[in-house]
Order: C-alpha cells, then sequence, then structure tokens
C-alpha cells in the first residue's frame, strides 16, 4: 500500500491478534522504561507510529494552539491507517490530544483513548477531589478538561499542578532535547506532587497527565501516599487482549 505523501511510514510487522497502535510525537529525548514510548510499556503487541512534525511544543497547547500547528490532518489519517493495518484500539503518547479525542473516535470503530485525563470522570465518582500532575498547567486548561468528560459543576473538583516550567523534565521534553538528566527530571516530577499535596492534602488519587511521567509513579505514591494513574492503566487499551485470553 501506497502511504499519501505527508503520512509517515509505519512498521510493517504483522500481529495475527492485531496489536495497540500508539501515535508518537516526533522526539528525541530519552525513554526510560515506564515511558510510554518504551517496548515494555504496555505488554501487548504495540506499533508505534510518529507524527512527523509534530513536535511537543506544537501539541502541548490550547485548542486554538494545537490548530495553528497543522498536526490535525496527519493525525486522523494515521488513525484510519492504524485501524486498516489491524490495530485493535488506539492511544497517543501526549495528554493534551485528548483536545482530538472526538475527532479521532469519529474516524475509527475500535476504541480511541487519546489521553490518561479520560479517567478522570470515573475517578471523580469515587473520589470527592482528584489530582492531575502536568508538564504545563500554564497551557492545561479547562477545554482539556471538558474534553475528557468532566463534568462542569464537579471542575472546581479537579486539583491541577504543573512542573516548573524551568526545571530538566519541563526544558527537555518541551525543548525536544536529545538528551535529558533522569535523575534531575525524577526529582522535578516528584517535587511537583509533593507540592500538590500540600497544597490539598486530602487527595487520595493523581492523573499523571504527561506520559513521561509514569516512570516516576512509584516514586511519587511513596512521597506522597497517593495512588497514581497513568495512560497505561486504562483497560480499554488492552481489553481486546484480555477478552481473547479468557475466551482461550
Amino acid at each position: 500500500m501506497t502511504l499519501p505523501a505527508d503520512l509517515p511510514n509505519t512498521a510493517t510487522t504483522f500481529f495475527p491478534d492485531g496489536f495497540l497502535g500508539v501515535l508518537m510525537l516526533d522526539t528525541q529525548f530519552p525513554r526510560p522504561e515506564g515511558d510510554i514510548g518504551h517496548p515494555s510499556a504496555f505488554g501487548v503487541p504495540t506499533r508505534r507510529c510518529v507524527i512527523a512534525g509534530a513536535w511537543p511544543e506544537k501539541i502541548v497547547q490550547s485548542g486554538h494552539g494545537l490548530r495553528k500547528g497543522r498536526v490535525v490532518t496527519p493525525i486522523l489519517q494515521l488513525v484510519r491507517r492504524l485501524e486498516n493495518d489491524g490495530a485493535k484500539a488506539i492511544t497517543t503518547s501526549c495528554g493534551f490530544l485528548v483536545l482530538l479525542q472526538k475527532e479521532m473516535q469519529a474516524q475509527v470503530k475500535i476504541p480511541v483513548i487519546t489521553s490518561s485525563l479520560l479517567q478522570l470522570p470515573a475517578l471523580l465518582t469515587q473520589h470527592p477531589k482528584v489530582g492531575v500532575l502536568t508538564i504545563s498547567s500554564r497551557k492545561l486548561g479547562v477545554e482539556h478538561l471538558r474534553a475528557a468528560g468532566v463534568p462542569r459543576e464537579r471542575m472546581a473538583d479537579v486539583v491541577v499542578q504543573g512542573v516548573d516550567a524551568k526545571c530538566e523534565f519541563a526544558t527537555a521534553i518541551l525543548g525536544n532535547r536529545a538528551a535529558m538528566n533522569l535523575e534531575q527530571a525524577a526529582a522535578d516530577v516528584l517535587a511537583a506532587a509533593i507540592a500538590l499535596k500540600q497544597r490539598a492534602p486530602g487527595l487520595q488519587c493523581l492523573v499523571l497527565e504527561c506520559t513521561n511521567m509514569a516512570p516516576y509513579r512509584v516514586e511519587i505514591e511513596a512521597a506522597t501516599n497517593m495512588k497514581t494513574w497513568a495512560l497505561v492503566d486504562d483497560e480499554r487499551l488492552t481489553r481486546p487482549w484480555r477478552v481473547n485470553s479468557l475466551d482461550a
């Protein structure tokens, strides 16, 4: 099959039981174990496709800013291509793409889970307040939470905390640097989680908006006594393989 000129090439590995399609931003920073870009992230057959030109600074935006980056059409094309190639579910490597949740899901019949933020509505039925740790609290707004399905009347019950905009974690990822001090990045994410807990001591659970924060969740839970929720915890992404294993 010949790809349209504006579509990046994708892996051609054949998975007889289908695969989980992961739309990856166009990045070069390190991806340690736990990161969605690491091969062990999901434990099911996975195909990762890079959205050419979708650098972090283009995606970590408001809805208006995201559309200015001219990445929406290539993303929707890739979604359709992944389904045609045998994907059983599709996700992305950036929580800010929750803004395209409805558009991406409308393209295909398989489940599309763009962001860990989509777990917020269910968590809010179980907890009076839920925390969100993000790479940019300045850019993550009400429109992202509404796109994730948070009811208007519960908006104040979502407590958002960002990492320091000048820290190693934020500058390496948003700047798309080839190198990142992982030890310092871990300290940066942990510091933000602790700051959130100090702001809202009653918080019991924390959604990690940024898929690059998952490698540090053990440290976060130990330091804050909050249970973390990452994109990899969304059971809708791996349900096709769990159902097949039960049938077997």
